[in-house]
């Protein structure tokens, strides 16, 4: 492991797996933090980036700091779900995808390039076609207004 992850290592664990409950199963502070209403989620993504903003000091490539930007943004956006999301925190755990990658990457760095590329690639599609199904449901339910108000 290249010097510099210490902190981040700490930050991950505190984040996602610091408290073991009595089945075993690690949880950490990210989904208490996340349940302050107003600036919880705020609070705990800039926590999150932080171990983001490492990897781009150690020289992680795009490909890879995208790929966990991607864990980011869904553990935000899921968890801004009411109750859902909250409970997501405690699951999703990106910091710990994020430390895997960042782990991972200086140990294989071609391989977990390749499959950061591909993985995102796949998100992209995926956020693609949620894009064009919602502009096709969205014009379908206009047009069926516009055939209610001529009638």
């Amino acid at each position: 492991m290249k010097t510099g992850t210490s902190f981040v290592e700490r930050m991950g664990w505190f984040l996602d797996e610091s408290i073991t409950l009595p089945n075993g199963y690690k949880i950490g502070w990210d989904g208490f933090i996340s349940l302050i209403p107003g600036v919880g989620d705020f609070i705990s993504s800039a926590l999150s980036s932080l171990i983001i903003f490492q990897a781009h000091q150690l020289g992680l490539p795009r490909m890879v700091l995208g790929r966990m930007l991607i864990n980011l943004m869904i553990d935000a956006v899921v968890g801004a779900i009411p109750v859902a999301g909250d409970a997501f925190d405690f699951v999703w755990k990106a910091n710990k995808r994020n430390l895997i990658l960042l782990n991972n990457y200086q140990q294989q760095p071609t391989q977990v390039y390749r499959k950061s590329t591909a993985e995102n690639i796949l998100f992209i599609l995926v956020l693609l076609s949620a894009l064009a199904l919602t502009i096709a449901f969205v014009i379908w339910i206009l047009s069926l207004f516009v055939a209610a108000i001529k009638n």
